[in-house]
């Protein structure tokens, strides 16, 4: 606080202010020693100003500051402002406080001042008026100088060459420097003396400079109230009411360390630099939010451009606040009477106030004034609110009126908000602010927009223990990130001589903490009592069991405090009454000097909230707690459902019944938690389900209609059970070590809410992804129950009317735009570590439920596609998981796989090439082939020769050898010395080397390869559909050509083979144009020629609507089949392959087809006979086609006439509806 100014309001005497004023003086002197003129220093550089006389003409200065410390300048060091009789000197070492310069551009007339005018005098500044300045090279005229009343003694020293040029001209009842003396200012009238005022409109250049870094540094209050005195204020209230003001207990006035949590930094930062007004620091008991607060409030007030911040209590609001604002006020307060306390000779404890009040010393010191003053300086005030849980029930009851005048109050003041708080109060306040004056961080579906704050990283952690020296192995994983945790075991091994070497717990921490602390607490009374040995020993017990009847006490209605008396009776200041407990006195002040306990607001609170939380959970009833938080609710509305067992309500006992506040959960989790410990997880796990089951009524009720204006939910107390449920299944079952005895209670969770969502009730928001992601679950249980969930997930950025709604409940039915997917959760999983989670995903390949929210998708298609999606984070993770659970769907994945990452596939194909494991070379030699033709590089080519090779070497793997053969063969560098044997093999009909292996081959040995197809097709029970289809993708002109003629031989001479032949012509048709110079010879000598079967199979070909490109040539040969062919058979198959293909094709040209086949047929009897029963039979089963043959009859009956017989008509008109005209 050094550089403060003179003010007025201490308790000092005269004489003491007259040497505190003359202490701040600089007498400027020639190399002589002549006086030439006082000055004062104005910022924290030692810049000196003065009059402008009192420098003019000297070459060099000697400036004397009291204390005997000196210091000579030149000329260079000073800036002459001659046009305003000034000058600025720049010196060193003079040691001495700057004076606070007033902020305001007039000054009134009659203003009291104090001027060094041969000793402190008192005048009155009369006016303005315009003076002339005669320096050494011109005159200078001046337009507003102070015109001062003062008596004879004063006047004296005025005159030029009294030595009171230069001095400061302070504002007698702010201290703060109004103008400079000068003595060589004239008038055309007489005047007692004059003064240049300091801040005037419009000035510029070094003055300005200098008086804009006065009031950012130097403190003035008052009506002269400046940027630097809302800096000392707030900095004062952050020191006084703060964490800082006070050291962890025990540690020897040292602070803990602390460590940067560079997320929150970063949201900090981001958060000053935009328009958001309020922040929510958000996060459970233990997890820092009290010391990143005092962190943001270092960094603001110590930094290099510091910004005001004020510090609030929750437990210092007041049941009558209206808003923020109220406790700001009451903060700014303390500070003023600590500001304006004297300071020499005082001594004060941090954070204890001086005695009395605030009686405006300082003057109006309101937050709606310094806000304003701190938004015209660019540095918005800033509210830290820490703890607003502790608010009195009354001011609770009217939180929503007190979030609206708070935001009205930052809105109008341009002040700003952070409350560090617990979810559990956020999720009610969070949605009362305007959603435009919210800091927006990472999305978190349960709650308003705010930043969160949890266990630290890794790397956070690591630096903490290093800083705390506690080593990496000192707790269990799952505490080893845990703020609190890692604090109070630092202080543990300070203080033990020889700290254990196993990890410990949480449990444990606080156990040894607590016992800590209560032998901390016997020491210090033993030492005030006289006592020692071993009755420390029994007092540290008697502390211990004092301590938990206080945090028994603590359980009752409020807001987990002891107030003033019941703190008393346990702890008292003096003797107990009646010699308890023990003998000792002084219980208080020991309990509070070592922080065991601290003030909060009228009462008192452990210090730690988590551990408050603990030690109370060991004295909690649960089941009688669980019964009123939840079950009574569930009781009375099962009562309720049944008229005849309604009872009325006594108004006045329901307003009796006060609800707990929610952010008393901690000791209803912490017994949860205890119960496990030491009874074992069934007991808690039968609890938990009880709770399941109780969500399942109470959101039954919440939605029944109740037979009054509304639903249950709006007015009863379902919505509170609700919440009280929800969240102590998600904070019981994330807190747990292992959560895994409780898989049962999550299944029958993950059940109910399938359950819920299909019968199209609200999800409760806290049973979101997150909760199933933070689960102390091994990842094979996690996976199996966000399968389980999947299936209610809702549409993408969807979500249903109801957990948009607002109930009682609260935070639960509150719903983002995007509800949270848990398919969503699972591909975040799996692309942070998806080598551990793909082998949990492979198993839903069995899981062929629907997905409700995606269409046509099921539970493995979403699996498949998920691991699909993310293939490219770990490959070859993926290949070996789908092969170690061999499955349709896995193989599928494979299969594209090889297709679109062969190198992957041929990494792994070599891999379980080499494998010991039969099963693994099988799939080597399948992959193989299917990820050869897509080899795109050197490598991958080279891995399948290898493993080609490898297995051609086992003898025992002899099944295996045609595939690897194939392999060999599609390789340039292996064809020709294996091709040979992949012939014999192939023509011998291996059916482990596919055809597709030697087509490769057809380009460098067309002779061998053809003639191997020509003797493989030739075998009885041949493969031959294969074969032929992949013959037809040979579209070389010349190897066209002849495989056309090998297909020729084949039909000829199995005729049996013609459905395969025909599908060898329908794939060969789809390359359009350019397959006409083979076809067309060979489909017309195959209509001309060939048996009524093969015409038959060609005419089911040719008679499809195939694509755009081939339906010139196929057209072409439909006209070449129509005009030979005869057989009745042959034309049934048209008939009925012109009907199958109607709504592809079109209707006319089926139309066409079907008129141009009838007339084919009715040339005979049987032929007609079997039209008519042709037609009949398709109008049955094709759908929609006994409505065209309607239609066509309709439009044309005579062309129709001599073709479709009578009968056949009204069989048609009775099929389709239409009158058919005979």
């Amino acid at each position: 606080m050094a550089g403060r100014g003179l003010r007025t309001g201490n308790e000092q005497t005269p004489d003491d202010d007259r040497r505190a004023r003359d202490e701040t003086l600089v007498r400027v002197c020639d190399l002589a020693g002549r006086p030439r003129g006082t000055g004062f220093v104005a910022d924290h550089r030692g810049t000196v100003i003065t009059s402008h006389e009192a420098v003019d003409g000297l070459a060099r200065l000697v400036l004397h500051a009291p204390g005997g410390r000196n210091c000579v300048v030149t000329a260079d060091a000073v800036t002459p402002l001659p046009e305003t009789d000034l000058a600025l000197v720049r010196t060193e070492g003079l040691g001495l406080d700057p004076l606070p310069v007033t902020v305001r551009e007039r000054v009134e007339t009659g203003t009291y001042v104090l001027i060094p005018a041969g000793g402190w005098r008192e005048a009155r500044v009369l006016g303005s008026t315009t003076v002339t300045y005669t320096a050494t090279d011109r005159l200078h005229l001046l337009d507003e100088a102070l015109e001062l009343a003062i008596g004879t003694a004063g006047a004296d020293a005025l005159r030029l060459g009294g030595g009171a040029a230069g001095g400061p001209v302070l504002d007698a009842s702010t201290g703060a420097v109004i103008g400079v003396l000068g003595t060589a200012l004239h008038t055309e009238h007489r005047a007692a003396g004059f003064a240049v005022p300091l801040r005037t409109p419009g000035v510029t250049g070094p003055l300005a400079e200098l008086l804009d870094r006065n009031a950012t540094t130097v403190p003035a209050y008052g009506a002269d109230l400046n940027p630097a005195g809302v800096l000392a204020l707030t900095a004062t209230s952050v020191g006084s009411d703060g964490p800082g003001a006070a050291t962890s207990p025990g540690t020897d006035g040292v602070a803990p360390a602390t460590v940067e949590r560079a997320a929150v930094v970063r949201e900090f930062t981001a958060y000053e630099s935009g328009p958001a007004a309020v922040l929510g620091l958000v996060g459970p008991p233990g997890s820092g939010r009290t010391t990143e607060l005092a962190a943001l409030a270092a960094r603001r007030t110590r930094g290099t451009d510091p910004a005001p911040t004020l510090w609030l209590r929750g437990a210092d609001l007041l049941a009558t606040d209206t808003s923020v604002a109220d406790a700001a006020t009451r903060a700014l307060e303390r500070a003023g009477r600590i500001v304006a306390a004297p300071e020499e000779g005082v001594h004060r404890e941090p954070g204890v106030l001086p005695p009395g009040g605030y009686d405006g010393e300082l003057g109006d010191i309101g937050p709606d004034r310094l806000a304003r003053l701190a938004v015209a300086a660019g540095r918005p005030l800033l509210l830290l609110l820490d703890g607003p849980e502790e608010m009195p029930p009354d001011l609770a009851d009217r939180l929503p009126e007190w979030t609206a005048g708070t935001a009205e109050w930052l809105r109008s003041s341009g002040a700003r908000l952070v409350v560090a708080c617990r979810a559990e109060y956020w999720e009610q306040v969070g949605t009362r602010f305007p959603a435009e004056s919210l800091h927006r961080a990472g999305g978190d579906p349960e709650l308003p927009p705010c930043v969160r704050l949890g266990d630290l990283t890794e790397e956070e952690a690591r630096r903490l223990r290093s800083r705390s020296g506690i080593p990496e192995d000192a707790l269990v994983a799952a505490d080893a990130r845990h703020p609190l945790t890692l604090r109070l075991l630092a202080e543990l091994r300070a203080a033990l001589p020889d700290p254990p070497t196993r990890p410990l717990d949480r449990e444990e921490v606080f156990t040894a903490h607590l016992d800590l602390m209560c032998l901390r607490v016997a020491v210090r009374l033993a030492a005030a009592n006289g006592l020692r040995g071993t009755a420390v020993r029994r007092l540290a017990a008697q502390v211990s069991g004092q301590v938990h009847e206080a945090a028994r006490r603590c359980l009752g209605p409020g807001q987990g405090r002891l107030d003033r008396v019941s703190f008393e009776a346990v702890f008292p200041w003096g003797p107990a009454p009646g010699g308890r407990p023990g003998s000792v006195s002084g219980w208080a002040s020991a309990v509070l000097t070592e922080g065991l306990l601290v003030p909060a607001g009228s009462g008192y609170r452990f210090a730690h909230e988590e551990l408050a939380d603990w030690i109370q959970g060991t004295h909690l009833d649960l089941d009688p707690a669980l019964h009123a938080l939840v079950h009574r609710r569930r009781e009375a509305w099962r009562t309720e459902r049944v008229p005849a067992q309604r009872s009325p309500v006594d108004p006045s006992a329901q307003s009796r019944s006060v609800p707990v506040p929610r952010h008393r959960i901690g000791p209803v989790v912490q017994a949860f938690l205890l119960l496990a410990r030491h009874q074992g997880a069934g007991a808690s796990a039968r609890r938990l389900a009880d709770l399941v089951e109780a969500v399942d009524d109470l959101l039954a009720e919440e939605s029944a209609p109740t037979g009054d204006d509304g639903p249950a939910g709006e007015d009863g107390p379902a919505g509170d059970g609700i919440w009280w449920a929800t969240h102590l299944l998600v904070d019981v079952l994330v807190r747990v070590p292992d959560a895994t005895p409780y898989t049962r209670v999550l299944r029958l969770l993950a059940e109910r809410i399938v359950a819920w969502r299909t019968e199209g009730r609200g999800v409760p928001a806290e049973f979101g992804p997150s909760f199933w992601e933070a689960l102390p679950l091994p990842e094979a249980e996690r996976f199996d129950l966000l399968r389980r969930l999947v299936v209610a997930d809702g549409a993408p950025r969807q979500a249903s009317p109801a957990e948009g709604s607002s109930t009682a409940s609260g935070a639960h039915r509150r719903r983002p735009t995007e509800a949270p997917r848990y398919l969503d959760a699972v591909a975040r999983l799996l692309a942070a570590d998806p080598t551990a989670v793909q082998p949990h995903l492979i198993p839903w390949f069995d899981d062929d439920r629907p997905l409700p929210a995606t269409p046509h998708a099921t539970v493995a298609t979403a699996a498949q596609a998920l691991l699909y999606a993310h293939r490219r984070r770990a490959l070859d993770d993926l290949t070996e998981a789908l092969i170690d659970r061999a499955h349709r769907r896995g193989d599928e994945l494979l299969a594209a796989l090889a297709e679109e990452e062969p190198s992957a596939v041929c990494r792994a194909v070599d891999r379980w090439a080499h494998d010991e494991r039969p099963a693994r070379r099988v799939s080597a030699m399948a992959y193989g082939l299917r990820a050869a033709p897509h080899a795109r590089t050197e490598a991958d080519r080279e891995l399948l020769r290898f493993a080609a090779l490898t297995l051609l070497a086992r003898p025992a793997d002899r099944m295996l050898h045609g595939a690897a053969l194939g392999l060999l063969v599609r390789d340039p560098w292996t064809r020709a010395r294996h091709l040979p044997q992949a012939l014999a093999r192939f023509a011998a009909g291996d059916p482990q080397l596919p055809a597709g292996a030697l087509v490769a081959a057809l380009n460098t040995h067309p002779d061998p390869v053809l003639e191997a197809f020509r003797v493989r097709l030739r075998r009885p029970g041949a493969d031959t559909s294969g074969a032929l289809r992949t013959l037809a993708d040979v579209t070389t002109p010349a190897l066209a050509r002849r495989v056309g003629v090998l297909v020729r031989e084949v039909v000829e001479l199995c005729p049996e083979a013609a459905a395969h032949v025909a599908a060898y012509v329908d794939r060969r048709l789809e390359h359009g144009s350019a397959a006409r110079s083979v076809l067309f010879p060979l489909v017309s000598g195959l209509l001309v020629g060939c048996p009524a079967p093969v015409r038959a199979a060609l005419a089911a070909v040719l008679a499809a609507p195939g694509s755009r490109d081939c339906g010139p040539l196929r057209r072409e040969l439909l006209d070449l089949l129509l005009a030979h062919e005869q057989d009745p058979g042959v034309l049934d198959t048209l008939l009925r392959a012109a009907a199958d293909g109607a709504a592809r094709r079109g209707e006319e040209p089926t139309r066409e087809l079907v008129h141009r086949t009838g007339l084919l047929l009715v040339r005979t009897p049987a032929g007609a006979t079997g039209f008519d029963r042709g037609l009949v039979e398709l109008a049955r089963r094709v759908p929609g086609f006994a409505t065209l043959m309607a239609r066509w009859l309709a439009d044309s009956p005579e062309e129709w006439a001599g073709v479709v017989g009578p009968s056949t008509r009204r069989v048609i008109e009775n099929l389709a509806g239409p009158r058919v005209p005979a």
